[in-house]
Order: structure tokens, then C-alpha cells, then sequence
């Protein structure tokens, strides 16, 4: 056999097919990853150290302002017939819910800084699941939290609004939506500023503001003037009455159907800045 009979029986044949290559990994769907990723953030709960404070804090919190405001309601301006733990309460429901967003808003930043991020951008996982785990975990866990001040107000404070429990439950609702929308914002927040003691003097400067410059300790028909302009603009005012309503049984439909609205606008224009500020990061 001759050389180039040789070659031409060892060269590959070009009308062969190329050999199939391994298939790439694409990761898993969405769905899947956002449970897996809401599944870590709510780990927390098997750490009592990070998740005992939480509970007790709004229990300490309506414990103080439930007695040094508790005068109030001897006053003329308030409603009649209604207690002052039933006029306070709802509106708990709803301010917790900016605590809430805050604290969704440091959880991202901390790990932005501690590399938690990192790691995940080197797998297949979708930016935009892990905000929606780190969302819906917050939220979950503030809606615990909405639900044991619920019961304790009423086994410890006498909580007994004429709502009923279908009420207390609409409040309850109110909170967790406006703590899914908040989430959102302070998320977006967090992913733009990307350190924690920039988020910390927000956080409390807008708490501060529409907490205390709202309805929610008092009428606003016995706040000053200026104050009680501000107050009933408040979008925290709006949530807060419409959960108040619920819970005192006297809900107007109009009203209540507009916080939820509010709160999938904020998420419809803070989730896409939150995306793109997470995924400019690194």
C-alpha cells in the first residue's frame, strides 16, 4: 500500500457529521429559582436570636404608644365609642410595614457588600429572582410579624374591633401590601446607594416623616394647621384609613380598593429601577 493510499485511508471523511458537543447548562427556570432563593431568606426563622427581636419590637412599640397617647381618646376630636388600642392597632399594621421595607432594603445591601451577590452572578440564576425571593421572603416575614401583634393585641390589650376578625384581616391585608410595595422601593434604594450607612439615615428620615406626620396616633383634626395638611396627603394616612375602616367595621369600598392600586403602581415603577440598579452592580 502506498503512502498516499495510506493518508487517504486515515484522513477523516469529510462528509461525516461533526461529533455532537455536550449541552450546555442552562440553569433552572424562574419560578424554580425564586423558591429556592425565598427558601434561603426564610432560613431566618430557624435562628431565634434574628427573628426574636423582630416579633418583639412592634409588641414593645404598641405597648409605649398604646399608653402614653392612650388620653387621646378623651379628647373631642376622636371617634366615639371606639377605644384607643382599636383606633392604634390598624394603623401598626401599616406603619410596621415601613420597618419592613427598610429592612429589605439593608438585607440587599449587606449582601452586596459580603460577596452573597457574587457567588450568584456565577451561577445561572436570573437577577430579577433573586429580588423576588429577597421580596417575598421580607414580606412573609412581615406578615408574621403583622399577625402577632394581631394576636396579642387582642389576648394582651383587649383588641376587639367592631370589624370583627373579617376586618382585622382586611387591616392585615392592607399592611402586607403596602410591606410588598415598600420592599420594592427600598430594594431599589439599596441597589443604587449599594452601602448601609447610606440606607440607614433614609430609612429612618422617611419613617419619621410619614410616621409621625400622619393619622396614625391621632386625628389629624387636632394637629396644627401645616401638620395636618401634610397629614392628609400622606399616602401613609390614605393606608392607614382604609385598614382602620376595615377594622372598625364602617370600610368605604372605594377607598379600600385604592391602597392595593397604589401599592402595585409603586411596584410597577420601583421594581424595573430596583432590576436595573441590581444588575449594574459589579
Amino acid at each position: 500500500m502506498t503512502t498516499a493510499t495510506t493518508r487517504a485511508a486515515t484522513r477523516p471523511d469529510d462528509h461525516a457529521p461533526a461529533p455532537a458537543s455536550a449541552p450546555r447548562y442552562q440553569g433552572s427556570g424562574v419560578l424554580r429559582q425564586v423558591g429556592v432563593l425565598t427558601g434561603r431568606s426564610l432560613r431566618a426563622l430557624r435562628d431565634p436570636a434574628l427573628i426574636v427581636p423582630g416579633l418583639l419590637e412592634p409588641i414593645l412599640m404598641l405597648t409605649v404608644f398604646s399608653q402614653v397617647f392612650k388620653s387621646v381618646s378623651q379628647t373631642s376630636s376622636f371617634p366615639a365609642g371606639v377605644s384607643y388600642i382599636d383606633y392604634l392597632l390598624p394603623a401598626f399594621l401599616v406603619t410596621s410595614a415601613i420597618s419592613a421595607g427598610l429592612k429589605s432594603g439593608v438585607a440587599l445591601t449587606t449582601e452586596l457588600n459580603n460577596g452573597i451577590v457574587a457567588r450568584f452572578r456565577s451561577m445561572p440564576i436570573r437577577s430579577v429572582s433573586i429580588l423576588i425571593g429577597r421580596n417575598i421572603a421580607d414580606t412573609v416575614l412581615s406578615g408574621v410579624n403583622m399577625l402577632v401583634m394581631l394576636v396579642a393585641g387582642a389576648l394582651v390589650f383587649g383588641f376587639d374591633p367592631a370589624g370583627g376578625v373579617a376586618g382585622a384581616a382586611g387591616a392585615l391585608f392592607i399592611g402586607v401590601m403596602l410591606s410588598w410595595s415598600l420592599g420594592w422601593v427600598f430594594m431599589a434604594l439599596s441597589a443604587w446607594l449599594r452601602r448601609p450607612e447610606a440606607m440607614q439615615p433614609i430609612g429612618g428620615i422617611v419613617n419619621l416623616v410619614l410616621l409621625f406626620a400622619s393619622n396614625a396616633f391621632v386625628p389629624t383634626d387636632g394637629l396644627p394647621g401645616w401638620l395636618r395638611g401634610f397629614a392628609e396627603v400622606n399616602p401613609m394616612s390614605h393606608a392607614i384609613t382604609a385598614a382602620r375602616d376595615l377594622a372598625l367595621g364602617h370600610a368605604d369600598l372605594a377607598s379600600v380598593l385604592l391602597t392595593p392600586a397604589l401599592c402595585l403602581v409603586i411596584v410597577l415603577a420601583a421594581a424595573p429601577v430596583a432590576i436595573r440598579g441590581f444588575r449594574r452592580v459589579g
